[in-house]
């Protein structure tokens, strides 16, 4: 049999161009193929075919004019007018690299051909096919993106797919996706993967300490995660290198970004590459942070070659080529910090990996080209025997038939009206969006691609309550029954019978038409499709079977927009379905912290779970608390000084002198930019709460001072005196914050559990307790890979790494182990017992510490380490991993940090502080700091006397 594959260029660096000629080339080997390229645009391939594969250009592009491979028998301005016309066979909005010069050529090829079967590369070739091909060819498409998320470009899928005779999905959920979007227009459905060329592939050790990303610089790849992700994790591992492949037109920029990072050294972006599998043989780990892939075949290639993978969990592609923990890891899509986890396991288990690689290298047998080639050739086998018997034209007519029957009556092909899952609406939600706008009164503002309400008194915690009630108010008034469920998630999620589903969507249409208020719809494993405005989500029920969940939510953002809350913090609803395995069962998209499926019986609202002031339907086992739970109190403790203080530099001058000292100014004339009080105790209450409104008390340790705004008043915030807490122990005053540290455990009401923060440290984004403890009571450690030198305390060490060092002679002395990190610049979650234990077993060096006035060489690192070691060995602590970050704002290189984690927002706590290196002044930190804080902490908190929050939250 003859079969031809259609291309728009043969000759462009590409994943579809790549795939479709290796197919091509194995399938060559038992049939008669070629591959008919609608353009050309260069004078030779960018991928080789050894000159085994006919290929056959139509229209050349590479000449100042476009003519006609063949027969360009015609004056130049015939073809030049041609070209500058429109394409009548594809629409430009679904390809622009058509016009009508390239209709005609195509059309003058396929109406004749003798081929058997003609196979189209994309939905905009397959609009050429079905429409120029004669009867007796058989039409089949492979699309070689995520079909359902194509958006517009897939329109001719949606508007041709019931006059093809055969439709190739790369995956199972775009076959699935197909079944259940077309029905009984379907032509016949299968998948097929992408094969991978034949030949000999070296294989990598796995020792070359290399990450290779290989991938087009465009905005899906996602190319700046990679970067970040590795930046965070790459100081563990300084001989580990990031390299990526691959040229576009964000190269330069992330070359850039590449640049600013603290990894710069350690990252290679080379451009584009024709050796591959030389690259793969000198790789360790492949990774993939793509925002969408269909089968990505640089994961089967780095498998090919024994690499194991590392890639975000996006639609659809990498789930069907890794198994996690297998043959490499899975990350939730854009969980940055979940990736550089990934990546540090990789780095740092060498068993892991190559155990890994050995896997990977034999689940590439089935991406091998006479795999694949035999899959093809049964395909093509049975199409052509059903073409022989009768058969094929007699289900193509019944289609057909079916599909103009359907265009009567709704205007077009049925498939056309049933808007895809992920296929926005662009140009209709703007338009709504615009007359909610102008109608709000000023109320909104356009932020973040969404109509956001403007309010700056909210915490992400009120907005996940508000997108609760809102969710909760319509379900009541419809009567539709539903329970809450509890997730590992922070945000509210419910769970409604699937036959509720339309009955829901019609009613968030009507009611929310007029409101700034987004669906996102969501497949099986919560992942986002789509954010639609509730006012045109009525044109998504054609396609509502493929929706499993939706997330409820109405934007906000603050009037300078630089806290946005979204889809993220909305209210979940999963539609559950009978489980087809098990009766009993119902399948609970997203899952719950039971699983993916619950009992039939067991939704049926029996008791409450309380939040706020308000009460919601559950059942009983979703009210019982879970190992993990944390539900004892937490309380905060800072030790905060205010350094331009009059009376507090008079008070530590006078210690200098009594020890002997030099004393400061005591004006501060000199140094008055060092102690210049940068008010970050107030933007770090800020970020409590906001991000943290479980905590129970804060209180601040200070040497008799109280910043000017605080309300101290307020029945959670306690100020308490150092003479409190020191009682007839140590020494008054205390200029030293080791001494301060050792007596916390000594304040008065203190909770068992609490969290201590210097003032520079910061909570980056929600989070719960269970960030910092264990349900079972256990507080959570968070090394750095900081190191201490291995040698005894020498003269010009620092006072930090002096402690550290006395910290682990005591630890060698009591457990015969030796401490070689210190720990991340985090909250230090401690435990009062824990404190009180190692003040009563170590009651001489404790009280050396205590009575230090300023830091000594007998100081221990009590709060900040010598409690966490002491907790791992005694079991009352355990070491953690947390997203964290850190800015030295005093060096001008850290600088760029400051702007990343005011748009990425991607650390859960993180640390700007600055060292006695700085080659920055002390104003211009001042000045850049008095822009970042209000700027990532813009709300004011119910701790700042006169806020809106401060008068509703603690005034009632």
């Amino acid at each position: 049999m003859k079969i031809t594959f259609l291309l728009t260029s043969a000759d462009t660096m590409g994943g579809t161009e790549r795939a479709i000629l290796t197919a091509a080339e194995a399938v060559a080997e038992l049939h008669q193929v070629e591959v008919l390229s609608v353009f050309k645009t260069r004078s030779s391939g960018f991928f080789s075919t050894g000159g085994k594969l006919k290929i056959r250009n139509l229209v050349d592009n590479t000449g100042p004019v476009p003519r006609p491979v063949k027969g360009a028998d015609l004056d130049d301005a015939v073809y030049r007018r041609l070209a500058a016309q429109p394409s009548e066979l594809v629409d430009p909005a679904w390809e622009r690299s058509f016009n009508r010069l390239s209709d005609l050529e195509v059309e003058r090829a396929l109406r004749d051909t003798d081929s058997d079967i003609l196979v189209a590369s994309t939905p905009a070739l397959l609009a050429l096919m079905v429409r120029v091909a004669p009867p007796s060819a058989i039409t089949v498409c492979q699309d070689h993106r995520v079909s359902e998320l194509r958006g517009v470009s897939g329109a001719p899928l949606l508007r041709f797919a019931p006059h093809l005779d055969a439709l190739i999905a790369l995956s199972e959920p775009t076959r699935a996706w197909f079944a259940e979007t077309f029905g009984e227009y379907a032509p016949k459905l299968t998948v097929l993967g992408n094969a991978l060329p034949d030949g000999y592939r070296p294989a990598s050790s796995l020792e070359t300490r290399t990450i290779t990303l290989a991938g087009r610089m465009v905005a899906e790849k996602q190319i700046d995660h990679a970067i970040h992700a590795f930046d965070r994790v790459a100081a563990k591992h300084p001989q580990w290198r990031l390299r990526v492949l691959g040229d576009g037109p964000l190269l330069r920029k992330m070359r850039e970004l590449a640049s600013t990072v603290g990894a710069a050294d350690q990252i290679q972006l080379v451009g584009s590459t024709q050796h591959m599998l030389e690259e793969w043989a000198q790789a360790s780990v492949c990774l993939l942070t793509s925002r969408v892939e269909a089968l990505p075949l640089v994961l089967a290639e780095a498998q090919a070659a024994g690499v194991p993978v590392v890639a975000y969990d996006c639609p659809n592609g990498p789930g069907e080529i890794v198994t996690p923990d297998v043959n490499g890891l899975l990350v939730p899509a854009d969980d940055i910090e979940g990736l550089a986890e990934a990546l540090d396991r990789m780095m740092s288990e060498d068993d892991t990996r190559h155990a890994f690689g050995a896997a990977s290298l034999k689940a590439a047998a089935r991406w091998s080209a006479p795999e694949v080639a035999a899959q093809w050739s049964e395909l093509f086998q049975g199409l052509i025997a059903d073409r022989d018997s009768g058969r094929l034209v007699a289900a193509r007519r019944r289609r057909r038939a079916l599909a103009e029957s359907a265009r009567g009556a709704l205007g077009t092909v049925g498939a056309e009206p049933s808007r895809a899952v992920g296929s926005i609406d662009k140009v209709g939600q703007k338009a709504h969006e615009v007359r909610i706008e102008a109608q709000s009164g000023g109320t909104v503002m356009r932020a973040s691609g969404h109509i956001c309400q403007i309010a700056d008194d909210l915490s992400p915690f009120d907005v996940m309550q508000a997108n609760l009630d809102l969710t909760v108010d319509l379900l009541d008034e419809l009567g539709i029954p539903y329970v809450m469920t509890r997730t590992t998630a922070l945000r509210h999620s419910l769970a409604v019978a699937v036959e509720y589903r339309e009955k829901l969507l019609r009613a968030i249409n009507e009611r929310y038409k007029d409101a700034p208020v987004y669906a996102s719809l969501l497949d099986a494993r919560g992942g986002t499709k789509a954010n639609v405005l509730a006012a045109i989500l009525d044109q998504y029920l054609p396609a509502a079977g493929s929706m499993a969940a939706l997330r409820l939510f109405r934007p906000v953002t603050t009037t300078a927009g630089t806290m946005r809350l979204t889809g993220v913090y909305g209210c979940t609803v999963a539609f559950t379905t009978p489980n087809k395995d098990d009766a009993r069962l119902l399948d609970v998209p997203g899952g719950t912290v039971y699983g993916a499926t619950l009992p039939a019986a067991a939704l049926t609202a029996t008791a409450t779970l309380e939040i706020g002031d308000r009460s919601y339907p559950t059942i009983e086992a979703f009210t019982k608390t879970l190992p993990t739970d944390v539900d004892f109190p937490v309380d905060v403790v800072y030790t905060w000084v205010d350094g331009n203080d009059p009376a507090w530099r008079e008070r530590k001058n006078k210690a200098l002198v009594e020890l002997g000292l030099a004393p400061s100014e005591t004006d501060g004339s000199s140094d008055d930019a060092r102690f210049r009080n940068r008010e970050e105790l107030r933007y770090s209450l800020r970020s409590l709460d906001m991000y943290a409104p479980w905590i129970r008390t804060i209180h601040l340790v200070t040497d008799d001072q109280v910043p000017h705004w605080l309300d101290t008043d307020h029945p959670r915030v306690k100020v308490v005196s150092h003479r409190e807490i020191f009682g007839d122990t140590g020494k008054l005053p205390s200029f030293n914050s080791h001494a301060i540290e050792s007596r916390l455990h000594r304040i008065e009401g203190l909770a068992e559990h609490f969290l201590y923060f210097n003032d520079d440290v910061f909570i980056g984004r929600a989070l719960g307790p269970d960030a910092f403890f264990l349900g079972t009571g256990q507080a959570k450690c968070f090394q750095s890979p900081t190191t201490v030198d291995p040698m005894e305390v020498q003269e010009g060490d620092e006072f930090a790494f002096i402690a550290a060092k006395n910290n682990r002679a005591l630890l060698e002395r009591e457990f015969g182990r030796s401490l070689a990190n210190t720990f991340l610049h985090t909250p230090h979650a401690l435990r009062k017992s824990v404190l009180a234990e190692l003040d009563e077993r170590f009651p001489d060096e404790v009280a050396r510490t205590a009575k230090a006035q300023l830091r000594s060489e007998t100081d221990l690192a009590i709060a900040s380490s010598l409690h966490h070691y002491y907790g791992m060995f005694t079991g009352t602590s355990v070491a953690a991993p947390i997203s964290s970050g850190f800015v030295n704002v005093g060096l001008r290189v850290q600088h760029p940090k400051l702007a990343r984690l005011l748009s990425l927002r991607p650390n859960d706590v993180f640390c700007i502080n600055d060292y006695h290196n700085a080659d920055v002044s002390a104003e211009e930190q001042a000045d850049i700091l008095s822009v970042f804080l209000p700027s990532y902490f813009p709300v004011p908190s119910q701790y700042e006397k006169g806020s809106v929050r401060n008068k509703r939250l603690a005034r009632g």
